[in-house]
């Protein structure tokens, strides 16, 4: 499908991905970009790794990607953002994608053909399958408060519980819709968008910093839709596989800040009390339970 703008910048494209150690799966993302698109792609690779990951450098090796390299690890978002400030300002859209993560033929080109039909979409995703071939939930509703207390209080305890039911359902997967927000794992995101609401919030070090992202998207009125003609392929846990515990108390920190950040004022004190705790005792049985 070609892409079609009056942009200046119309026949190129950014890519962002952001490595910690995953210079073995690089390769297979790097090389599914010819086939997901025709446009020219200006890809940058966020190495998050301290010091430097020595890998890295020979896993791009043969493509036109420039590895960015942070002195610390800042987390997915803030090192999304590094790599946004490093692309050509000039650009319109840039493509997030985790490294371990293909996109199918034209792909991205169908994004691109879907985000530029309409001025107000801010953010566009796709169907995302995992190597089994079933399709992730990545297109979901902002997490309301109900369905979070629910969730956060007895979702590790008792996982068919109505309210992580409906927190984990999948809507329609099958048709074009709006989303509240997109997962980050393979996200398109309008420049100007992304710059209105200041990008990714580094306080998130990782997990649910796409949740707010599309929160905030949505809050500035633009649009996050989902779009199923366009698909990608997800190994999933890539870079965490072997810090299963760490990652367990990084999602639960982040699910903390977002309801502090969401739920700000004394007057949402008890609810965030209550989710609070919730999640806390939800953190522990997972630790005992690993």
């Amino acid at each position: 499908m070609d892409a079609v703008s009056n942009s200046p910048s119309a026949n190129r494209i950014g890519i962002v991905t952001v490595s910690f150690r995953s210079g073995d799966a690089i390769n297979a993302m790097l090389a599914s970009l010819p086939a997901a698109t025709a446009l020219r792609t200006d890809i940058v690779v966020v190495d998050n790794v301290p010091g430097g990951d020595g890998a890295l450098a020979p896993a791009v090796t043969g493509s036109s990607a420039r590895i960015i390299a942070r002195p610390d690890n800042p987390g997915y978002g803030g090192g999304v953002n590094s790599g946004v400030a490093a692309l050509d300002p000039a650009l319109d859209f840039f493509l997030v994608i985790n490294p371990d993560v293909t996109l199918d033929p034209h792909a991205l080109d169908t994004l691109v053909h879907v985000i530029q039909s309409d001025p107000t979409i801010g953010a566009v995703g796709p169907r995302i399958r995992d190597l089994h071939g079933v399709t992730y939930p990545s297109a979901r509703a902002i997490p309301s408060l109900r369905v979070g207390i629910g969730h956060a209080l007895v979702g590790d305890l008792i996982p068919s519980n109505p309210w992580t039911r409906k927190y984990h359902a999948s809507s329609d997967y099958e048709n074009q819709r709006e989303a509240g927000w997109l997962s980050g794992a393979c996200v398109l995101v309008r420049r100007a968008a992304f710059d209105a609401v200041g990008g990714f919030d580094d306080g998130f070090f990782m997990y649910f910093e796409d949740v707010d992202l599309g929160y905030r998207l949505g809050r500035k009125g633009w649009r996050n839709v989902f779009v199923p003609t366009a698909t990608a392929e997800h190994e999933g846990g890539h870079s965490t596989r072997d810090h299963s515990a760490q990652m367990i108390a990084a999602h639960h920190d982040s699910a903390r800040l977002w309801v502090h950040r969401r739920y700000a004022g004394p007057g949402w004190w008890p609810a965030r009390t209550l989710i609070t705790v919730g999640l806390h005792l939800r953190e522990w049985a997972m630790m005992r339970r690993r």
